[in-house]
């Protein structure tokens, strides 16, 4: 198998998870496997190198032998905090970012966001209704913009990504694989389903 060796994959964890009640979504089992695994296995199917962007249990996390990089900016401020964080410590110059609650991410992901990117130096999937900006291939240029647009306060991703000069990626045909659990209640119906 031919492993992507120009990318990092990043599996985001780091979020404080209000609807799940506060419980770090990451270690919440789907089919006796933690939900941040289901994503961290699916990219390492694709990439030489994976990270976890964590800021809780992080020794639980780090028991998988990946390397665990915290947010450098304090309570836990969004996904824009965890990406930056990777990108100054992290080497290499492209990264994709997969939230942990994405356990159906497609096979395919790097190679199609790779194939469509068309220079620009952010690239996010759409599933045909709607964009996934935190699944999303960010080079490292990005890095000094996404500094200052955190520091004057902004935490949206879907504007952040735009003004990057970025574009949504059609994943149309895959529609299910962007299905995110948000909620016990969604978590409860995709064990029934499996």
């Amino acid at each position: 198998m031919n492993l992507e060796s120009a990318i990092t994959g990043v599996v985001l964890a780091g979020g404080k998870a209000r609807r799940m009640g506060g419980a770090d979504k990451g270690l919440l089992e789907l089919d006796g496997k933690p939900l941040w695994k289901h994503v961290a296995d699916t990219l390492a199917s694709q990439l030489e190198t994976v990270v976890i962007n964590a800021n809780r249990h992080q020794d639980i996390y780090q028991q998988s032998g990946l390397k665990v990089i915290p947010d450098s900016l304090a309570d836990f401020p969004g996904p824009l905090a965890g990406m930056l964080s990777v990108l100054q410590q992290e080497k290499g110059d492209w990264f994709l970012f997969c939230p942990c609650d994405t356990p159906y991410i497609p096979r395919d992901l790097v190679a199609r966001l790779k194939a469509q990117r068309n220079n620009a130096p952010v690239v996010w999937v759409h599933d045909g209704e709607r964009d996934h900006p935190t699944i999303a291939l960010v080079n490292r240029s990005v890095a000094p913009f996404l500094q200052e647009y955190l520091r004057s306060g902004e935490r949206r991703v879907m504007v952040f990504m735009r003004q990057a000069g970025g574009h949504a990626v059609d994943f149309s045909d895959f529609k299910q694989a962007f299905v995110n659990v948000n909620t016990p209640e969604e978590l409860a119906r995709w064990q029934e389903k499996s």
